[in-house]
């Protein structure tokens, strides 16, 4: 047993090193998590064979599928440094997902030591790992919260004992929104976290594309799977941004979006499937 899994919760340890037929009484195991979907696109080893079978399903829709899920990672270290070097010390990151390589805390503090980060997910392997998290690091919480409950998760204690609304806050949502339907009227919802924010705040924020017939299988796929995942066209994505000062190059495509390195030589659908941006409150 390495340094790392001997300091993780129990639970996460037994999911990452799990003995031949265990499966876990807190978790229902025969039903696909979100969290661990995108942990077995990235190829992670948090996940069950649900949700590997479910990630096989929708990477084959598209030409190098887990590209994708890629450039959306990469898109949050590059966002999390731009509002790091704009002097942001501290994050609310929604919908975080699993841990993984150059997590938002680790992207910030380069930048801001003392930069702290509250990790929220409705998933309890978030927790189980967060636990780690939490004992090696004294600026970063996890809370278990569901991004549909503002309210739950704007007054929590662990939340506000970290973060101070006074000042200005860097607020992720990166991949989550799209897994709100159009009834749960997720245009309010962001509107409700943005309302939250003083002035100097940032909203960075990334979502599934719609590009007609391109997408419609996919959409299907994990609106059967997952039960959500909707795909929304760049306007409405844009429209999540209203009041806020968009910064450059504004809303685009994932690698589009301050790119470290040379441009795709081809604009895929691949690298079509998730845009956004980041926006500054006034």
């Amino acid at each position: 047993m390495t340094q790392d899994d001997a300091n993780l919760h129990p639970l996460a340890r037994a999911i990452s090193n799990p003995p031949a037929g265990w499966e876990p009484k807190e978790i229902d195991v025969s039903t696909p998590s979100v969290a661990r979907v995108y942990d077995a696109i990235l190829g992670g080893k948090d996940n069950f064979p649900v949700d590997r079978a479910v990630a096989e399903e929708l990477v084959a829709f598209v030409p190098d599928g887990r590209a994708a899920a890629i450039y959306n990672r990469a898109v949050l270290g590059r966002g999390v440094r731009y509002l790091a070097e704009q002097g942001i010390r501290q994050f609310i990151d929604l919908g975080s997902g699993l841990p993984t390589a150059r997590n938002t805390h680790q992207v910030a503090q380069e930048i801001i030591p003392d930069a702290r980060v509250a990790y929220v997910d409705n998933d309890p392997i978030v927790l189980a790992h967060g636990r780690a998290l939490l004992a090696e690091n004294q600026y970063t919480t996890v809370i278990t919260a569901d991004v549909r409950q503002p309210e739950e998760i704007l007054s929590h204690p662990d939340l506000r004992t970290l973060i101070d609304f006074d000042q200005p806050i860097g607020l992720l949502m990166l991949g989550i929104i799209h897994h709100l339907n159009d009834d749960e009227d997720p245009g309010s919802l962001v509107a409700r976290y943005r309302s939250a924010l003083v002035g100097g705040s940032y909203l960075f924020l990334t979502h599934f594309v719609d590009h007609g017939e391109e997408t419609e299988e996919l959409q299907k796929a994990l609106l059967t799977d997952l039960g959500t995942g909707r795909f929304r066209t760049m306007e409405e994505i844009a429209a999540y941004f209203d009041g806020l000062e968009l910064v450059e190059p504004g809303v685009v495509y994932n690698p589009l979006w301050r790119p470290d390195g040379p441009l795709p030589e081809t604009i895929r659908l691949t690298e079509k499937m998730i845009g956004g941006g980041i926006g500054r409150k006034p």
